[in-house]
């Protein structure tokens, strides 16, 4: 028995109150229009004549069922055992948008809305807002009158439109699809209406086995992402929708390009389906801007993200008055996490994080000034709530906190301190969960308070008063007000926390680290990798000037070669053949300087290295940007290929002190062997002092 929820509200009503419901007082009580509940009850004379029954109506236009009591008992003991078959809005809108993205390349609307089974009115609703959500990803849906609708946009775009639908509207249930085929549980017919069951099985397991040989492991969030990436674009190649734009052969050099190609060579062999090398690409954008990285394995040489990134924690630091700038674990994370994200950002790719409602009920003093925080060091990046959510995160994990502890108390000031203040309290507390205290005050009482209770002051009037920092918004609170409202509290984080404790009592971050008793072998293990990696850095410190050479791989060679001879590394020609494959992945210069920074981890180099070479006649080399710059000192920088924490941390130490400041970079590029060794020597005892002395 196929019945929606509300043809069984419509019968069920009918059958209580025979003959007293109208058309009308059907639409009323279930909240849609008479023509909707006309139709509705086309569906449910065909459901009565299962049982022998007949809809009918009185001289009043009441409606009511006609047949024999045995027969209306039957079918009321059917409809409590039924389940609905509802579509919901978003499963009719999704069926629209496959229909849209497949059925091409122009519909009629009347067609699309019988084929939805709802009303002209309702499916332009349904239009205007997939017009919206395609407008994001720059594809236009065209309706002219009398031809017809269309859609136009790259198949890239629509590709991303299409995953991100789902991945923003099914989360949940694309999770639960994966688990059951895991179970062993494949349906017969298409997953979410489009998905090949077969497909997402075979995709889910070569993805999650490639991934962790891979030693690189994905959030939830983007493992389902890719692995819908992945099916989708197969399933578009099958329906003849093939991306009309050409990669770079540079890119196959990346370590996302080789994994997805490895992965579609698999695919083709189990499900005899081969995608072109366009596809790979595609798919290696996606997962150049999904992956989460093990915080060990990253690479040390994110020079500029990283500076911006110790600028954001220190940034956070004085808003909230807690002292993060040496959590080196904390800096890692974001490192690790943030050069994803910002690729991501940069190529339009939608972002879902399911936690950030949560998130930002949970650490509201914390999200504001990470935002803050963002928004002032990365200022040619948008950063949506849902990325700020997952950098809050980290934050939240370094403070070891349950929950915050701070209270912002606000005032609300008005002539008389009843009536509309009321409400707008109320409002305050409802839409600012920022402000965990509202006291309302007359103008009266307000001039005789002690101010330093408040942390904001809000009015609904103008107040008479010169020297005081206030808001003024309507009883209402508009939306707009309370824009107002957070704008003031982000910029005034750190006025608002400098008193208070923002942490659980006793637990501040600083006191945590000290208190924490550390096993005394690995407390002695890594001071011992600090002495040695520290004593290798400058034992191995070497300032080469280099004349008349004209290219940059000559010098490497020659560097390379000579540490070889001081006994540091072995098979040279491997850690050769490592640089020259770093610097196909991407540029190593670094932008406004005249500064290389050639780097590799390999099996064969013995020793933490850092040398510098200052050329004669300057060399042209891609940056960091991805801009052509002219390089005059280069430097190099090789480990071995298993580091521990605190190896990997001096390495960091040397890697963003480049750029610290305009002083670094003169002392790191000058040629100056005594200067760059003081300017190091300088950097390990701060970090010294500022670590495992204080831990």
């Amino acid at each position: 028995m196929f019945i929606t929820s509300r043809e069984k509200s419509i019968i069920e009503l009918i059958v209580k109150t025979s003959g007293r419901h109208t058309v009308h007082s059907l639409s009323e009580f279930l909240n849609v229009s008479g023509r909707t509940i006309q139709r509705d009850l086309k569906s449910v004379e065909k459901t009565l004549k299962q049982f022998h029954l007949k809809l009918q109506r009185t001289s009043n236009d009441g409606l009511f069922i006609d047949g024999k009591n045995e027969h209306i008992y039957k079918l009321i003991q059917k409809l409590t055992g039924v389940n609905p078959t509802d579509i919901t809005p978003e499963e009719r809108k999704l069926r629209l948008l496959i229909t849209l993205l497949h059925e091409g390349p122009s519909f009629k609307k009347q067609v699309l809305a019988n084929q939805l089974g709802v009303s002209a009115v309702t499916l332009t609703s349904y239009l205007d807002e997939l017009e919206d959500w395609l407008n994001k990803f720059s594809i236009t849906l065209t309706r002219k009158r009398g031809v017809g609708m269309e859609l136009s946009g790259k198949e890239a775009d629509k590709r991303h439109a299409l995953a991100s639908y789902y991945l923003v509207h099914f989360y949940e249930d694309l999770i639960e699809s994966l688990y059951f085929l895991q179970q062993g549980n494949e349906p017969e017919e298409r997953i979410l209406g489009y998905f090949s069951p077969r497909y997402l099985f075979i995709i889910d397991h070569l993805v999650n086995l490639k991934i962790n040989n891979w030693q690189t492991r994905l959030a939830d969030s983007d493992y389902i992402g890719l692995i819908v990436h992945i099916c989708l674009t197969i399933q578009r190649n099958e329906s003849k929708f093939l991306l009309e734009q050409e990669y770079q052969a540079v890119n196959e050099y990346t370590d996302e390009f080789q994994l997805i190609e490895l992965i579609c060579t698999e695919l083709k062999e189990k499900l005899a389906i081969s995608l072109t090398k366009s596809d790979v690409h595609f798919l290696s954008v996606i997962l150049k801007g999904s992956k989460v990285q093990a915080a060990e394995v990253i690479y040390y040489d994110s020079v500029l993200l990283g500076k911006l990134i110790k600028k954001v924690i220190k940034a956070v630091s004085s808003k909230l008055n807690i002292d993060f700038t040496d959590d080196f674990s904390l800096f890692q994370g974001l490192l690790a996490h943030m050069e994803p994200s910002i690729y991501r950002l940069q190529q339009n790719l939608d972002l879902y994080n399911p936690l950030t409602n949560e998130i930002k009920k949970k650490y509201p003093v914390l999200f504001i000034a990470v935002k803050d925080s963002l928004e002032k060091e990365f200022e040619d990046i948008d950063f949506p709530d849902d990325e700020i959510a997952f950098v809050v995160l980290h934050f939240g994990s370094a403070m070891l906190m349950n929950e915050e502890k701070i209270r912002i108390n606000a005032v609300v000031v008005c002539p008389t301190g009843i009536g509309a203040s009321r409400m707008l309290a109320s409002r305050i507390k409802k839409e600012l969960m920022e402000i965990t205290h509202v006291e309302i005050l007359s103008i009266k009482d307000f001039r005789t308070a002690n101010l330093c209770e408040f942390d904001i002051v809000i009015s609904t009037v103008r107040l008479p008063f010169s020297d005081l920092d206030y808001i003024l918004v309507s009883p209402l609170l508009s939306n707009k007000d309370i824009g107002f409202i957070q704008n003031y509290l982000q910029k005034n984080l750190g006025k608002l926390t400098r008193k208070k404790q923002y942490l659980s009592a006793g637990s501040r971050f600083k006191a945590t680290a000290k208190n924490k008793r550390q096993d005394i072998n690995i407390l002695l293990q890594e001071i011992k990798d600090v002495q040695s990696s520290m004593e290798s850095i400058l034992t191995n410190l070497r300032v080469y000037r280099m004349e008349q050479v004209g290219d940059h791989w000559k010098t490497i060679q020659e560097m390379v070669d000579r540490a070889g001879q001081d006994g540091l590394v072995n098979n040279t020609s491997d850690i050769m053949r490592q640089l020259e494959e770093r610097e196909k992945k991407g540029g190593l210069g670094i932008p406004n300087t005249n500064m290389g920074l050639y780097h590799c981890r390999e099996e064969g180099v013995l020793e933490l290295i850092f040398q510098v070479a200052h050329l004669d006649k300057p060399c042209t080399i891609k940056g960091m940007d991805g801009e052509d710059m002219q390089m005059k000192n280069l430097l190099l920088m090789l480990a071995p290929e298993n580091m521990s924490k605190r190896e990997q941390e001096i390495l960091n130490l040397i890697s963003t002190a480049l750029i610290e400041s305009d002083v670094s970079m003169m002392v790191f590029s000058s040629s100056n062997e005594p200067l760059i060794r003081k300017k190091l020597e300088d950097l390990f005892l701060n970090f010294l002092q500022n670590n495992l002395i204080k831990e």
